[in-house]
Order: C-alpha cells, then sequence, then structure tokens
C-alpha cells in the first residue's frame, strides 16, 4: 500500500518539475525572441534617424543656395540701380553747366540790347530836334496837326474801329460775366439731394413691430393719429418705415418713436407723453439750426426770434429740396459773386440767407413768399437795402441795387444748376397742404393728415360738436369738396374720425 503511495508522489513531484522545465524554456525562449524584436526596432530607428538626419542636411544646404542666390540678384539689382543713378547724376550735372552757360549768355545779350536802346533813345533825340528846327513846329504842335489831319481823312475808319472795339468789348463782358458765375458756382459746393417722403427707423429685434402695432392695432392707431403719419410694417427685417411729406411731423415721429423703443414701455399713454415732449424740444431745436446756418454762412447779428423762423426752413421744401440748405447756398453764391463784382458782401450775404424766409410761415400769412419774407425783414429792423434785396428775388418788384440783382441771379443758379430743380415734387407736396387745409376749413375738424402719398387723408372731428351721423355727412361732403377744388387729385380715400375719451377719478 506504501509503494504505490511513494510512486503517486514521486511520479507527482517528477512530472511538477517537468512542467516547470518547460515553462521556464518557454519564458527563456520568449524573452529571447522580444530581446531580438527590441534590438531589431532599435537598429530600424537608428536608421531612420541617419536618414532624417541626412535629410534635414540637404534641406539645410539647399536653403542656404537659396539665399546666397537671392543675395546675389539684389546685389546686382542694387548695382544697376547705382549705376543708373550715377548716370543721372552726370546728365543734372551736365544739364546744370549747359544752364549756367545759357545763363551768362542771357545776361550778356540783355546787357548789349540795354546798351543798343540806349544808342536808339539818343538818335531819337537828336532826329526830333532836327525836325523841329526844319518844320518850326514844336513836338506838340506836330502831333495834334499830324493827328488832326489823320482824323479828316480816316473818320470813316475810327467809326468803324469804335463800333469794332465796342463789339469786343460787349463779347469780352460777356465772358468776363460767365467767368464771374462760374467762379462763383466752383467756390460753392451744395447738396443735390432732394428731401425724401419716407424715414427709416431702426428696430433692436423684429419682436419690437408687434409691440408698437399693439393689441388689436390700438398702439399703432394712437401714434399715427397723434403725428399725422404713416407707419409702415412689413416684412423688411430690422426696419420700419415712417411715411409723410410734412418734414416736421416725420421728424417728431421718427424720434417719438425711437425713444419708444428705448424705453420698452409702449401703450397709448405713454405714446401720447412722448410724442408730446417731443413736439415740445423741436422748438429748442429749430431755434438751434438757425444759429448753425447764420454760423456756416458767416451771418451775424439778427434776432433769436428771427433765427427761429430761419430754423423753421429746415422742415420745409423748395423744388424738391430742403428750404434752409437752398438758403444757405444762395448765401454762398450770392456772397461770391459779390466779391467778385465788387458788391456789398455783407448785403447779400444776409439777403441771401433771408431771401425764402418768408416760406417758414406762408402758410399762415397770405401773399407772396418773397413780400412776406420783406416784411419780416423790415418787421426784425433789417437795412432797407436787405429788404429790398428779399423783395425783389423774384422779379415781382424793380430791382433798384446791385446787391438785389446779384441775389436774384444768386437765386436763379441755385435753382438751374443740376439737380436742384425737383418741380413735380414741389407741386406734389403743395396738392398735400392744400388738401390739409382744405378739409382743416370746416366746421368741427380738429385735424387732419394727408397720408399714403395723397391718396388717403385722415380727418379727426371734435365729438362735442359732431355727431356720428354728422362724421359721415362730413366725409362725403369733404369728398365732394376735394373733387371740385383741387386740380386732379385722383382716387382719395376720406377717413372721419370721431373718438370720444371720458375720464374719471378715484380717491
Amino acid at each position: 500500500m506504501w509503494i504505490p503511495l511513494i510512486t503517486l508522489i514521486v511520479g507527482a513531484a517528477v512530472g511538477s518539475g517537468v512542467v516547470y522545465f518547460y515553462k521556464k524554456k518557454i519564458v527563456e525562449s520568449k524573452n529571447r525572441d522580444l530581446q531580438a524584436e527590441a534590438e531589431r526596432i532599435l537598429g530600424d530607428a537608428k536608421s531612420k534617424s541617419k536618414e532624417i538626419l541626412y535629410d534635414a542636411r540637404n534641406q539645410a544646404f539647399k536653403i542656404q543656395d537659396d539665399i546666397k542666390k537671392d543675395e546675389r540678384t539684389r546685389q546686382a539689382e542694387i548695382n544697376k540701380i547705382e549705376e543708373r543713378l550715377l548716370k543721372k547724376e552726370k546728365t543734372l550735372d551736365h544739364k546744370t553747366e549747359e544752364a549756367e552757360k545759357l545763363r551768362t549768355d542771357l545776361d550778356e545779350k540783355v546787357s548789349s540790347i540795354k546798351n543798343l536802346r540806349e544808342e536808339v533813345e539818343e538818335i531819337y533825340k537828336l532826329q526830333a530836334q532836327q525836325l523841329e528846327k526844319l518844320s518850326s513846329l514844336t513836338k506838340e504842335e506836330a502831333r495834334e496837326l499830324l493827328l488832326k489831319k489823320v482824323e479828316e481823312e480816316a473818320k470813316e475808319d475810327i467809326v468803324a474801329q469804335i463800333k469794332k472795339a465796342e463789339a469786343e468789348l460787349e463779347e469780352k463782358a460777356e465772358e468776363k460775366a460767365k467767368w464771374v458765375i462760374a467762379n462763383a458756382i466752383v467756390r460753392c459746393a451744395a447738396e443735390t439731394t432732394a428731401e425724401s417722403t419716407a424715414t427709416i427707423v431702426n428696430l433692436p429685434s423684429d419682436d419690437m413691430k408687434g409691440r408698437i402695432i399693439g393689441r388689436e392695432g390700438r398702439n399703432i392707431n394712437t401714434f399715427e393719429q397723434m403725428t399725422g403719419v404713416d407707419v409702415i410694417v412689413d416684412d423688411t427685417p430690422g426696419s420700419i418705415v415712417v411715411s409723410g411729406f410734412d418734414l416736421v411731423r416725420r421728424y417728431i415721429a421718427k424720434v417719438a418713436l425711437e425713444r419708444l423703443i428705448e424705453d420698452g414701455r409702449i401703450h397709448p399713454a405713454r405714446i401720447e407723453e412722448t410724442v408730446e415732449k417731443v413736439k415740445g424740444e423741436v422748438n429748442d431745436l429749430i431755434k438751434e439750426l438757425g444759429e448753425k446756418a447764420m454760423m456756416e454762412t458767416g451771418v451775424t447779428g439778427f434776432h433769436p426770434n428771427l433765427t427761429k423762423i430761419l430754423g423753421r426752413l429746415k422742415f420745409r421744401v423748395t423744388h424738391g429740396v430742403n428750404a434752409l440748405k437752398h438758403c444757405m447756398e444762395v448765401s454762398f453764391i450770392a456772397s461770391n459773386l459779390a466779391s467778385e463784382l465788387g458788391a456789398d458782401v455783407s448785403v447779400c450775404k444776409r439777403a441771401g440767407l433771408l431771401h425764402d424766409i418768408g416760406k417758414a410761415v406762408d402758410h399762415e400769412v397770405p401773399g407772396h413768399h418773397a413780400h412776406i419774407g420783406a416784411d419780416i425783414a423790415r418787421k426784425f429792423g433789417l437795412p432797407e437795402d436787405v429788404i429790398h434785396s428779399v423783395d425783389a428775388h423774384h422779379g415781382d418788384v424793380e430791382v433798384k441795387t446791385l446787391e438785389a440783382k446779384i441775389v436774384q441771379a444768386a437765386n436763379l443758379i441755385a435753382n438751374a444748376r443740376p439737380g436742384a430743380n425737383k418741380e413735380n415734387l414741389d407741386s406734389y407736396i403743395k396738392r398735400l397742404v392744400e388738401m390739409e387745409n382744405l378739409c382743416e376749413k370746416l366746421d368741427g375738424v380738429k385735424k387732419a393728415f394727408a397720408i399714403q402719398a395723397g391718396t388717403e387723408v385722415r380727418i379727426f372731428v371734435n365729438p362735442e360738436v359732431l355727431d356720428d351721423l354728422e362724421s359721415v355727412k362730413l366725409s362725403h361732403s369733404i369728398a365732394r369738396k376735394i373733387e371740385a377744388d383741387l386740380h386732379n387729385p385722383g382716387l382719395v380715400k376720406v377717413h372721419v374720425i370721431r373718438e370720444m375719451r371720458a375720464e374719471g377719478v378715484a380717491q
């Protein structure tokens, strides 16, 4: 029993030894393989590093060769430039020597001519003395006798020469006048762009369009009623359009809308408050505009109220151009013409700036704007020559002074230059103003606004004077009156708005 057991133990021990040595042999074999692989990889790395180093050296040598080639090329160019400069220097020295030689020759010739002239004068004097002795006449008597005889023989030729000289003088005078006018226009830089009838207001985001319109359009309706303009909200991203022919209304609407957008509180009460506040600020702006125009044209000494009236021209359009810019342009041209012709520059400058001052109030005062402007200038104690120049700038009054004629010419030049005269826009705006004035003259009408390029009129009536039925009748009567009184008005929609407001106070 013990023998098999011992045999089994010995067999197990021998098997374990064999397994141990077998595994050891396998591990040693793997170690040898790994070592060989490592040596092979190291050899490859050394070989590649030598190749890389070789390529790098070749590249460095190539770059060095390119640099040397560039240096040689640049040096060759520098040498060529130096050669050209040396040649030019030699040529310049040669020309300088020739100029000095020519100058010396000219000085010698001038001296010789001077001496020759003195000799000729001495000979002429001797001849004159001998002639006086032979003719027993003095020099003055001989001249008078000769001129008298020539005049008798060539009277007709003299008359013809005088007429020819007069014709040449008129031609030269006309050419000189053209040069004076051209020089005056060149010295005046003026804008030629006509005033638009629409203003774009930028929005921070398209979401603001919905807030401007308001629930059921109450915000935009209130804004349009307060300002008298048409607010166009379309698919254009980031902007809306304020449309209207009256520059004051468009300006008030633009500023009020920008403030409402900046504030963020947009509702009817806030709209009314903002619009009224902006309207109050316009008066200060008008004064600033008048003072700025005076400063740019170099005119001083106007009464503050006259300055305000002048500033109101910023919001008027004449021949499609801003009226204040037109007056400043006429002032510049008139002063330049006056300086060329020797007239009173101060008078022309003042009269040119004020020549259309009547247009600031011609919708309130009847009469031609030239006569209205003369009355305004007279009221504020301006000199009589300035008043006359304003009154006569359209030729309705006889021109009595050179300054008045210059102002008249400057106004014609400003209107006649390219881009200045836009009669179609001017007559169109005049028709819109007439349309509003026609509606506002009727009983019960508080305010009327012509919008949509004159195709629509919004009329706000006093609810205490007119009821709903009378408002309907008023819309039809106004439509018939527009057809009868306005020339070719086209299709015009008349909207009569009657709004009743009631207020209560809770304590």
